[in-house]
């Protein structure tokens, strides 16, 4: 395999590691806002133990422009900027730091591995938005769905935790963004994230879906696009829910205001019914999975989501910690919980994309 640096800009922080082959020589989090993290990558490439082959960067969305993991020029970089208001949260930072990381790197391939592709083959009647036609066609208008290379690792290392080689899931990533996706055989079939990053469930910050009529409604001389804009994407999700108090699971379930039990009680509904929406894709249920970083080390939500889902088979789990993959309940469908890895899956994708199809 190739010596990858794989670098993911999430909404909030920056992953890097380094890997050679299975082996991860060096590994960081900037818990820092994408855009500010050029001179902590700097620092960070100097204390490299090895430097790398190939670099690979999560793209958050690429439009109609990069499907696959791809090398990046000046002229798909160009490109890919007029089309980062797709995801005006990621893309944007992102590619400022995929612009300093060729800078800081000159002499190595540079790719970017698009979240959109673990559901590139999404079946039509789940790809499909109801739209006009002129508009889809216009403008290329089909749910994308997001989060893929998060769950590309997790349905890998849930395979293996079950010992099955092509399951059937339904898998949460539950994070700062969070998304509900169902696996059949191994491969997307359908996501609660359509065109944007901002459709589905509530997030930490975010809206998720909300009723177009009453979008029409504030934009009809009680709001401003970009007041509308900046709300549902920074005011709204559990931050907005719990009435401002905090945008973070963790300080919600310490807190003892109503507010707080209201917006993590609501978030819960949510993720269960899209839970429950995306189990009717599946011919039937080898497991449910969590991941992302509430559903990794956030076991109140985990709890509270699995309290009321017997009608799928899953029955109530504890609010115990964990500190390694596994099932964390044996009865009834399995309950798995897995670590999001996106930067191994960047560089288990480049190098595979650098070893070309044989």
């Amino acid at each position: 395999m190739t010596r990858v640096l794989a670098i993911t800009a999430g909404s909030h922080s920056v992953g890097i590691a380094l890997f050679d082959g299975e082996d991860e020589l060096a590994a960081e989090t900037l818990d820092v806002d994408p855009g500010d993290a050029s001179d902590a990558l700097r620092a960070f490439l100097e204390r490299l133990p090895a430097q790398p082959e190939a670099v690979g960067h999560r793209l958050v969305h690429g439009g109609g422009l990069v499907a696959v993991p791809t090398e990046i020029d000046d002229t798909l970089a160009d490109a890919l900027s007029e089309v980062a208001d797709l995801a005006p949260q990621h893309d944007p930072p992102a590619l400022a730091l995929l612009a300093a990381a060729r800078k800081a790197l000159p002499d190595v391939p540079h790719y970017v591995c698009p979240d959109t592709r673990f559901h590139a083959g999404l079946p039509p009647a789940a790809a499909m938005l109801p739209l006009p036609a002129e508009w889809r066609e216009r403008w290329g208008l089909h749910r994308y769905g997001f989060h893929g290379l998060s769950y590309a690792w997790a349905t890998r290392r849930a395979s293996s935790l079950l010992g099955v080689p092509s399951p059937n899931l339904v898998i949460a990533h539950l994070g700062g963004g969070g998304s509900v996706c169902a696996v059949a055989g191994g491969r997307s079939v359908d996501t609660t994230m359509g065109m944007t990053p901002l459709d589905g469930i509530p997030m930490s910050k975010r809206s998720g879906a909300v009723d177009p009529g009453l979008l029409l409604w504030l934009l009809d001389g009680r709001l401003s696009l970009d007041e509308l804009s900046e709300g549902l994407q920074k005011r709204s999700g559990l931050l907005g829910m719990s009435g401002g108090l905090s945008a973070d699971t963790r300080e919600l379930v310490k807190t003892a205001e109503p507010a707080a039990a209201a917006a993590l009680d609501a978030y819960a509904h949510a993720v269960r019914r899209a839970i429950g929406a995306m189990a009717m894709s599946l011919p039937h249920l080898d497991g449910l999975v969590f991941t992302g970083e509430i559903g990794w080390d956030q076991p109140e939500v985990r709890a509270a989501v699995c309290a009321e889902l017997a009608i799928l088979g899953i029955h109530p789990v504890g609010e115990d910690a964990v500190d390694q993959d596994g099932l964390i309940s044996h009865d009834g469908v399995p309950v798995l919980v897995v670590e999001t890895n996106e930067e191994r899956q960047i560089g288990i994708e480049v190098s595979a994309a650098r070893s070309g199809p044989g």
